[in-house]
């Protein structure tokens, strides 16, 4: 294929490429904005295989089937509770692309630039090196939180800010050092030495940021890989990288920015330590009693009720509780009721994640809500479900200015009817907050399972 040819292609792929963003900025074009993804990765991957860049097809075959085998099989085995952790390890997969990129580059002996280009050449394979080090390290350890195989706890380190500043520095004097060993071949010390600072920096920083931040930091990682895309598209001289990559990184850092103040954080806060890392005082004490309710009862209180709000977390995950959901929310709105669902920017493990478990199950778009459109309408709600959220609907935010979580905007369930909150047992949230709603006068704790409990809601309302 001509280089005119390639060039077009990779223009057609990146236009798709936009209508893709665009089209999922929207859940009823979500599914046409996959589509015109998908359609163009195709485009680019064949004006790539069949360019004149490509010296040995053998390999090439060789990584699309190892590739295409491990997209497959996540695909088809990877549940839709795991969808946050698997979007944290392919941000990882794209951070060590970069550096592995990075490594082959510098020591492309093929290569026979001079001069400006040469520096600019070494800049771009520093920097590639460096933010993909940090986007895998930082990935995976963002895995290790999501699929709890870590502690959701902010690891606190003394001076950390100063170690993260120490950091920084020792990564630019290296920069230096590199760019001066280079003009003699060398400046493989320097670049191994920035490697293994970059790692422990990603480390460092996701094991200071709190449970609640996760959605963020995963908004956050997403921009992070595209920055290293871009970087290795510099490398390789493919434009198609490069604006792939911008247009990843910067679309990440926009919803980074947009979830941060819909948190009523900025985003070095979240970077410093998210939540969970202390205000400086002492968090109130939960205390009071539950006031247990069985599936029968709330059957009831819903057909009693004319305006209901089904506020989802990631409990309705785990337990994939969102198909009967539906099928209550179905036969409410057949009974004459009125069903919306309240969704936090922040509900699940990450951006849109409640968002995407609703349109799984095929709950009417126009019935979904965000925070800021529901937390007006409340004294107007009969009846609301929280379904295993915690830290999204708690008063502390609001009224304890100690609360690890304070500040963070939160549905606001309690001003309405009757709340009924779904959880297995007492446990505090992701963020390790306790709930001062399970204990208020309005609230009935309804405890098992959410599929299962759903399950025997749904039969009371049929019976």
């Amino acid at each position: 294929m001509s280089q005119s040819l390639v060039t077009m292609s990779y223009i057609v792929a990146t236009i798709l490429f936009i209508f893709s963003l665009s089209g999922l900025s929207n859940q009823e074009t979500a599914r046409k904005g996959n589509y015109y993804g998908m359609l163009g990765m195709a485009i680019a991957i064949v004006a790539t295989a069949l360019s004149a860049s490509v010296t040995s097809y053998v390999i090439l075959i060789i990584a699309l089937l190892i590739g295409g085998a491990i997209g497959a099989r996540a695909a088809l085995k990877v549940e839709m509770t795991q969808m946050p952790e698997l979007v944290a390890i392919m941000h990882s997969l794209v951070g060590m692309a970069a550096v592995l990129v990075g490594y082959a580059n510098f020591m492309d002996s093929s290569l026979s630039l001079s001069g400006v280009e040469k520096n600019i050449h070494e800049i771009e394979i520093y920097i590639g090196i460096l933010i993909g080090a940090v986007t895998f390290s930082g990935s995976v350890v963002a895995f290790g939180k999501l699929s709890e195989r870590i502690s959701g706890k902010p690891l606190l380190l003394p001076g950390r800010h100063w170690l993260n500043l120490g950091l920084l520095v020792a990564a630019i004097f290296l920069g230096r050092l590199f760019l001066q060993q280079t003009e003699t071949g060398g400046g493989t010390l320097p670049l191994l030495l920035m490697t293994v600072i970059a790692l422990a920096f990603g480390v460092h920083m996701v094991m200071a940021i709190g449970g609640a931040d996760m959605p963020v930091v995963v908004s956050m990682l997403n921009s992070y890989s595209g920055w290293a895309a871009a970087a290795t598209g510099f490398m390789l001289s493919n434009d198609l990288l490069i604006v792939t990559g911008a247009l990843v990184g910067s679309s990440g850092a926009i919803l980074s920015y947009i979830m941060c103040r819909a948190m009523n954080r900025n985003f070095i806060s979240v970077i410093a330590g998210g939540f969970g890392t202390g205000s400086g005082g002492e968090a109130a004490v939960v205390e009071g009693e539950v006031q247990p309710i069985d599936a029968d009862e709330t059957a009831q209180l819903l057909l009693a009720a004319k305006n209901i709000v089904i506020i989802p977390g990631y409990g309705m995950a785990v337990a994939q509780a969102q198909h009967t959901v539906n099928e209550i929310t179905k036969l409410l709105r057949d009974k004459g009721k009125k069903v919306g669902f309240g969704i936090h920017p922040v509900a699940g493990r990450m951006p849109g994640h409640m968002n995407v478990l609703l349109a799984e199950a095929k709950v009417p778009y126009d019935i979904v809500y965000e925070m800021d459109e529901i937390n007006e309408d409340w004294a107007r709600v009969d009846v609301s479900i929280v379904i295993g959220a915690n830290d999204i609907v708690n008063p502390s935010a609001l009224d304890d200015p100690n609360s690890p979580i304070a500040g963070m905007p939160v549905l606001e369930c309690w001003k309405g009817g009757t709340t009924i909150v779904l959880k297995r047992s007492m446990a505090s949230g992701y963020a390790g907050v306790g709930n001062p709603l399970f204990v208020q006068e309005n609230t009935r704790m309804l405890f098992g399972d959410a599929n299962a409990t759903m399950q025997a809601v749904l039969k009371a309302l049929k019976g």
